[in-house]
């Protein structure tokens, strides 16, 4: 019977990997344990949370609950194990929970926990059911690892996409509208100044997509001539030009059954205007040099810097192609318009970039701090990715990063830290002795509330400190517990 189980699993989970096949698979799990309950959790938000992937409740799936800090910590070893509800879980996020103790199965991946595999079954499990049960979790591994992309939530906290960082209010309007419109086929239009995200969030909406299985295909419009547009978009035949040695595909066909994206759209000449409000309309279009015509079946994603609608006024932009593309909008906000993401986005860029140079994780001084929120930030996130992967390079050797290895242009008069000699850094013995030392008190309170992730009391005990007298210390420095908390949760 085993033999057969896994059989039918390998046969279930063997094509693509798809929500469709993981609930089939958990079905033979549930018909051979004779149970109800078999459900797959992922692990976010680097093992704090857990989500529901996939399971016979659809209320629970998506649902997002926070680990106890020691539950993390049992599947290290990568071993099953059983637990109660409220052993994994914080208590008031635990009700409505279905199982009183199940059977937890780690899901690995590339030596990686990915996710958990639990099941309540009716009876007693042997080692050969643990055995089988840890082999079946091997095979639901790639569906697991697919499902983390293409869940609803993108297995974030609070929705948050994929690759995403920052809970500003801003923000979180746009993660709304990604939700809403991702498992649909409508057209989207992203806009916003260059820097801010757009192909983050294209790349997001076609993840959470029913889509997401097929290609994603995009083209940056403004970075090729009018002539190689045409070619890059509806490919050609061979000898349809001098050059064309071959017959080659162009970006709609290679984006069938997927999404294409294509960045820059206010650029493309009015006679590419022309042939992509055809594809639009007929979902059809013919290569360069070729007699018939090709049909895609193509989700269109599109992003623009420009101002369309005073385009379409100037007749720059064609009105009909406007209203076609036009039909859900999502504006991504500037850097400015979301400043309580910038702290959060700079340590994220800090971690990513001192782990791909194999250096140890940086702190930010406080001066930094003030200088990256006091910037306006014209190049937005991109920009901020830029500043701080040349600082982490620049503080090679240091614990923190301080204001000399910030850019000149942090350094003018609309943000004036780090001008002149007067300002100064943790580690300068320049300034008044009192407000050294209350600079230090707020190195030292920064400090420990990054490192328990804005956990007053824990910091207030590594401190030696009381909470109540942290709290004051926090509301005198005018430090917020949830900067802390908004780049990772």
């Amino acid at each position: 019977m085993s033999i057969q189980l896994l059989r039918s699993l390998s046969e279930i989970l063997s094509d693509v990997p798809s929500p469709a096949n993981t609930e089939k698979a958990l079905d033979e799990l549930r018909r051979f344990f004779k149970t109800e309950q078999c459900e797959i959790f992922a692990f976010s938000d680097e093992g704090r949370n857990i989500v529901t992937l996939a399971g016979n409740d659809a209320e629970r799936k998506n649902r997002v609950l926070p680990l106890k800090r020691q539950a993390s910590e049992l599947f290290r070893d990568k071993k099953p194990r059983f637990f109660g509800s409220h052993d994994l879980f914080i208590p008031e996020t635990a009700s409505g929970l279905p199982f009183a103790k199940a059977l937890m199965i780690p899901i690995c991946r590339s030596g990686e926990n990915i996710g958990i595999l639990g099941i309540q079954p009716e009876r007693d499990c042997s080692r050969d059911d643990l055995a089988l049960l840890s082999v079946a979790a091997s095979l639901l591994a790639p569906a697991v690892d697919r499902l983390r992309f293409t869940s609803a939530t993108v297995i974030s906290h609070n929705g948050r996409p994929l690759g995403f960082v920052g809970n500003s209010a801003k923000m979180c309007g746009v993660y709304t509208q990604i939700s809403h419109v991702a498992s649909s086929g409508t057209t989207v239009l992203i806009t916003g100044e260059s820097g801010t995200g757009k192909e983050l969030a294209a790349h997001a909406i076609h993840e959470a997509s029913r889509r997401a299985n097929g290609p994603f295909v995009s083209l940056n419009c403004a970075a090729l001539p009018e002539n190689l547009v045409e070619s890059e978009l509806f490919g050609h035949e061979k000898g349809a030009f001098t050059g064309a040695i071959s017959a080659r595909s162009g970006r709609f066909e290679q984006a069938d059954g997927g999404t294409l994206f294509l960045d820059e759209v206010g650029e493309l000449s009015p006679f590419i205007q022309a042939k992509l409000l055809r594809v639009l309309q007929e979902h059809a279009f013919e290569r360069l040099g070729a007699m018939r015509s090709t049909r895609v079946d193509v989700r269109i994603v599109t992003a623009t810097n420009r101002n369309l609608e005073a385009m379409v006024e100037e007749g720059t932009f064609r009105r009909d192609l406007f209203y076609r593309l036009n039909v859900f909008t999502i504006r991504m906000p500037s850097l400015r318009e979301r400043a309580e993401d910038i702290l959060p986005l700079a340590l994220h860029f800090v971690k990513k970039f001192a782990k791909a140079n194999g250096m140890k994780e940086l702190r930010l001084s406080l001066t930094v701090q003030d200088m990256l929120q006091r910037y306006s930030w014209p190049g937005n996130v991109r920009e901020l990715s830029n500043v701080m992967e040349r600082a982490v390079l620049l503080a090679e050797g240091y614990e923190m990063i301080l204001p000399q290895h910030l850019p000149g242009s942090l350094h003018s008069e609309t943000c004036p830290f780090g001008k002149n000699e007067t300002v100064f850094s943790p580690f300068s013995s320049l300034g008044p002795l009192q407000s050294r030392l209350e600079e230090m008190e707020r190195v030292c309170i920064t400090d420990a509330l990054t490192h328990f992730r804005g956990h007053i009391g824990r910091a207030a005990e590594a401190l030696c400190l009381s909470e109540r007298v942290m709290a004051l210390r926090m509301k005198k420095y005018g430090i917020n517990y949830k900067t802390f908390r908004s780049s990772e949760e």
